[in-house]
Order: C-alpha cells, then sequence, then structure tokens
C-alpha cells in the first residue's frame, strides 16, 4: 500500500523496530510520527546490532527517513545519533528529513523531568526523565523551541533566554537545582544547530509529494496504545499521540490518505514504569520471560514488567487505530512453556465479566483477568512451517480480533520472521 502506519498495539516495545526495518526494504520513506528519544528501536542486520532513538528505523537499510512535527528532538541525542549512524558506514546525507515545526528538548527540560518524577514519590509516572513530558507541555502553552529557530540565531538566542528565565525560577525555587546558564545554553545550541541546518525540512510536503507520485511511505510511531495520551492508561502514559491517527496530524496528510494500519503486538505483553497490568505473570514465570525475551529498556536498560498476552487490551487497540492487520512478535520466546496462558477477558469488581476495554480507569485498575489455556509447542521456531500448536495459537488470536495475523517474528534479526 502506497501509506502504512505501523503501530503499537500495546504498552511499546512490541518489536516494531525490526517490523519497519523489515518493511522499509520496500518502502521509499519512512517517516517517524511522534515521541522523542524517550523510546527506541533496536535493530539487528547482518549480527550487527542497531539501537535507534531518534531517527526512523529505515534509515540503518539506507531508506529515507523523516522525523514529524508531532516528535520532541534532543539536538544532543540527534547529533550523537547521526555521527554514530555515519561512523558505521549509514549514509545520513539527503536521506535524513527532520521538521522545522517539530520541538526541541532543551537541558532545563531533562532537569524538570527527573525533579518532578523525585517529589512525586511513590506516585511517580514512571516516566524516562528523558524531558519528553516538559518538553510536551512547553509546545501546548506555546513557550516551546521548535527545530526551525536554529535556522535564526537571533530567535533562538530570544528564545532561549526568555524561556531560561523562568524555568531556572521552577528550579531554584520549587526544586531546589541549580539554574542554566542562558549564555551557555545558547553556545551550546548553535554549535548542534551548524550540524543540524541541512537536515531541516517541510516534512509536510515531502510526504505529499512522495504520495501523489505514487512512492510508498511508512509511518512509525513510538511507544504504543495503551500510552497514548488521550486513549491509554492515563496518568501512566507517554505525552504524545502514538496511536495511528497521530500520523496524519504529525506529517500534516488527510486521514483518508492512510491505506493501512500494520498492528504490532508481542505474542505475550510488557509494559514499562508504573500503572495497572492485569495480565502480569505471577512468580517465577515472569522472570522466564523476561530472560528469554531479552525484555529490558533500549534506551534505559529497565526490567520490563511481563504478562500474559491481553485479547481485551488488544480489542481496544484495533478499534481506536482501525488496524487492518497484526504483526505477532516474539512467538519464540514462548516456545518453552508446556502451556500458555491468555487473557480473553477482565472481570470487573463487581463480578461482572467484560470483553470491552474499560472506559472507566478504576474499572481498570481494580479488574482481573479472565485466562484460557493454550497448548504450548515446546519446539523451536527456526523453520517454516510453525508447528501445529503454534499455529494454533496465532489463529486463535486472529479469530479473537477478527483481524489476520500476516507477519509472525520468530527471533530477533531481521529475516526471523513468517509471513501467513
Amino acid at each position: 500500500m502506497p501509506a502504512t502506519v505501523i503501530v503499537g498495539a500495546q504498552w511499546g516495545d512490541e518489536g516494531k523496530g525490526k517490523i519497519v526495518d523489515l518493511l522499509a526494504q520496500e518502502s521509499d520513506l519512512v517517516c517517524r510520527y511522534q515521541g522523542g528519544p524517550n523510546a527506541g528501536h533496536t535493530i539487528v542486520v547482518d549480527g550487527e546490532t542497531f539501537k535507534i532513538r531518534a531517527i526512523p528505523s529505515g534509515i540503518v537499510g539506507g531508506v529515507a527517513s523523516a522525523i514529524g512535527a508531532g516528535c520532541v528532538v534532543d539536538p544532543d541525542v540527534l547529533v550523537s545519533e547521526l555521527d554514530e549512524l555515519e561512523g558505521r558506514g549509514c549514509r545520513t546525507d539527503g536521506l535524513v528529513f527532520v521538521s522545522g515545526n517539530a520541538h526541541l528538548i532543551m537541558p532545563w527540560h531533562v532537569a524538570l523531568d527527573g525533579a518532578r518524577e523525585r517529589r512525586l514519590g511513590r506516585l511517580q509516572i514512571g516516566t524516562t526523565r528523558r524531558g519528553i513530558g516538559p518538553a510536551y507541555a512547553d509546545k501546548a502553552t506555546r513557550i516551546g523551541i521548535r527545530v526551525q529557530d536554529l535556522l535564526d540565531p537571533k530567535i533562538l538566542r530570544e528564545k532561549i533566554e526568555l524561556a531560561a528565565g523562568e524555568k531556572n525560577v521552577w528550579l531554584e525555587r520549587v526544586y531546589g537545582i541549580e539554574p542554566f546558564d542562558a549564555e551557555e545554553v545558547v553556545v551550546r545550541t548553535l554549535a548542534h544547530a551548524e550540524r543540524l541546518a541541512p537536515y531541516v525540512t517541510d516534512t509536510s510536503l515531502l510526504v505529499d509529494r512522495a504520495l501523489r507520485d505514487g512512492r510508498k511511505v511508512l509511518f512509525e510511531g513510538a511507544q504504543g496504545t495503551l500510552l497514548d495520551l488521550d486513549h491509554g492508561t492515563y496518568p501512566f502514559v507517554t505525552s504524545s499521540s502514538p496511536i495511528a491517527a497521530g500520523a496524519a496530524v504529525s506529517f500534516g496528510i488527510g486521514p483518508q490518505r492512510i491505506d493501512e494500519v500494520l498492528g504490532v503486538s508481542k505474542a505475550y505483553v510488557t509494559r514499562v514504569g508504573e500503572g495497572p497490568f492485569p495480565s502480569e505473570i505471577e512468580g517465577e514465570a515472569q522472570q522466564r520471560v523476561r530472560e528469554l525475551g531479552a525484555e529490558f529498556g533500549t534506551v534505559t536498560g529497565r526490567e520490563r514488567r511481563c504478562g500474559w498476552l491481553d485479547l481485551v487490551a488488544l480489542r481496544f487497540a484495533v478499534r481506536v487505530n482501525g488496524i487492518t492487520s497484526l504483526a505477532l512478535t516474539k512467538v519464540d520466546v514462548l516456545s518453552e512453556f508446556d502451556e500458555i496462558p491468555v487473557c480473553v477477558r477482565y472481570r470487573l469488581l463487581d463480578g461482572e465479566e467484560t470483553d470491552d476495554f474499560p472506559a472507566n480507569q478504576s474499572d481498570f485498575h481494580h479488574c482481573a483477568p479472565v485466562f484460557e489455556t493454550l497448548a504450548g509447542w515446546l519446539e523451536p521456531l527456526d523453520s517454516a512451517p510453525l508447528p501445529r500448536a503454534a499455529r494454533a495459537y496465532v489463529d486463535f488470536v486472529a479469530g479473537a480480533l477478527g483481524v489476520p495475523v500476516t507477519i509472525v517474528g520468530t527471533g530477533a534479526s531481521r529475516e526471523a520472521v513468517l509471513t501467513l
């Protein structure tokens, strides 16, 4: 399809990077539509591992890659990522495009993020403390600094001085943190401006022209559906919109121009940080899944909480994204279990059972999973076709969702996939 959105159907970390890398080989342009360097994609190509935080995953395969207006950009991270990719033989000149309307993560955003989390104590959200939330907050209050400001030193200086004056009051008086020297921030940011200026582009026009020319455009989000600011498990969410509609908003195209939405889900489920997690695995089995699946954050290294597959949450993801097909990743991780529970319904506090994701957060916080147990296959998935029990597991998921599973992930490398 000319325009396809790849969306995380769980709490993020579903293996989107690998799926994007796979499909990017047949695409002309890969576009990151939200989030910042608080999320990463791990890609393994020819035995070499790439951990991508800011630039769309397609760049590893030499595909043109764009960062949309809905993203927030840390200049330090983006410059270091460009340098690392070029140092490893990946071309970026003429292939990486950054929206001038994307907002910058400034040093005080990172400082405020960490300070607020510490102040919240046991009520903390569990952010990555990369400054994402404060950067999006400044965007919403219209005092943010945008990528295009890097192109005008006078405007950049004025905005930094204004913002630093306000943020330093908060840092000093509320959090007891040393203030930032505005001039030092100006000098450091201007150095990045020179490096990043060639990449700044009107990404809306870029995508519009690509679609008009019949080229294939792939949109990738960070995080996942249940971390969406509006539709996720608030307040334990991210600060942007990972759902598929966010792609149209970020790149300034009409929603009718999106042809297909491919949801990505693990064959089980994980989440990082705080918040309710109905299907979370109890006992030693959780650590076993974590080790088999290498469930540690790409950016932070934090342990991910692991649960059995949650079909209630997946049905919700299908609905809010308009998912047309599903990629089921890390099916191989379940190969060492003789029985595999799957959450098919929730039991609410009053004893009622529901197939639908609760709209009220209190219901979600107190619901319990209702499991069905499927047979395991206890054999490796290193060749086609899938073992009968593994295929039955995939078919069970597809039938429950009413959406075809078209891709099955059977390992970490780019080649470890089956198409159905």
